[in-house]
């Protein structure tokens, strides 16, 4: 059992103890299982970042994977794995939080921002050498990030591999998407209909010129379709992706989350529901030469 201690936050024992050392042999396994799968898949470093498909900040059990990995929970952290070394990259609010409960697993508590400690990209391109191969989940990394990282590892000739998913391969028992249903927000808690809400949006693409807006954020899209959900703890979201042309909205949720009296509701307002699995799939089949606001 953890035990909160004054001024000093939340302490847990350890698993085993081996003379002096404590060894968190959980979290030791987890680590030696997933270099086990960079090396089959010849990748020489795999990043594990706080996030999951929409860029949230509080997480569906699902998408915890640093968390399982390493055993630090906060929640903002990166950890960074290589053959040699493992660390968990927090910033001030989590440093103290992390040298306790990694203490003993193997896994290095990365002070970020502190003076001396380079961020976790610049240290790999640092210790890597050229043609290494750096693993990250692509569903998981923003468009943003993955530019950056591509072009700050690139210039050390170290390749960014986004295609693969290595924690799934070493996490047996992970939990299934969220399957709870999706409800309207209605009137007088919803300002305005959700009619407004998507000509509101029409009009905003009209200053760009899109044709298309990709809406992943869980609540941008449970504002603009005035829905809610319980995907994530204590935040009424729900998963979901949002394709909104100029004259259709596509709204992709896992099925059976929609119940038939909701989706005929979003079929009058011209909202079209279609399977969570399908919304990558559908973003590729855009016509080309189109314009894509993202």
């Amino acid at each position: 059992m953890c035990r909160l201690k004054p001024r000093r936050g939340w302490t847990c024992p350890p698993l085993r103890r081996k003379g002096k050392f404590v060894v968190n042999s959980v979290f030791a396994q987890r680590i030696a299982a997933l270099r086990a799968a960079m090396s089959a898949h010849k990748v020489d470093a795999c990043i594990v970042p706080s996030s999951d498909p929409h860029s949230s900040e509080y997480l569906p059990e699902h998408w915890q994977a640093r968390s399982w990995l390493s055993g630090f929970d906060g929640s903002a952290g990166t950890l960074v794995v290589t053959a040699q070394f493992a660390g968990v990259w927090t910033d001030s609010r989590y440093w103290v939080q992390a040298e306790q409960v990694l203490a003993g697993t193997g896994i290095q508590a990365m002070r970020a921002g502190a003076d001396g400690v380079p961020g976790f990209v610049d240290w790999l391109a640092a210790e890597l050498p050229r043609g290494s191969r750096v693993g990250v989940d692509g569903q998981v990394l923003n468009l943003q990030a993955y530019r950056q990282w591509q072009a700050d590892l690139g210039q050390k000739g170290i390749v960014l591999l986004c295609d693969q998913d290595l924690v799934d391969a070493v996490w047996p028992d992970r939990s299934s998407l969220p399957v709870e249903a999706v409800y309207e927000h209605v009137a007088p808690f919803a300002c305005r209909s959700r009619a407004a809400n998507l000509a509101a949006v029409r009009a905003a693409m009209a200053t760009y010129k899109a044709d298309w807006h990709w809406v992943s954020s869980l609540d941008d899209i449970a504002w603009i379709f005035n829905l809610r959900g319980s995907d994530v703890s204590y935040n009424p979201v729900f998963l979901a992706y949002a394709l909104i042309g100029r004259d259709t909205a596509r709204l992709f949720v896992a099925p059976g989350k929609v119940d038939a009296v909701l989706r005929a509701t979003l079929d009058r307002d011209g909202v079209q529901v279609e399977p969570y699995a399908q919304a990558g799939a559908a973003l590729a089949a855009l016509p080309e030469g189109q314009v894509l606001l993202v």
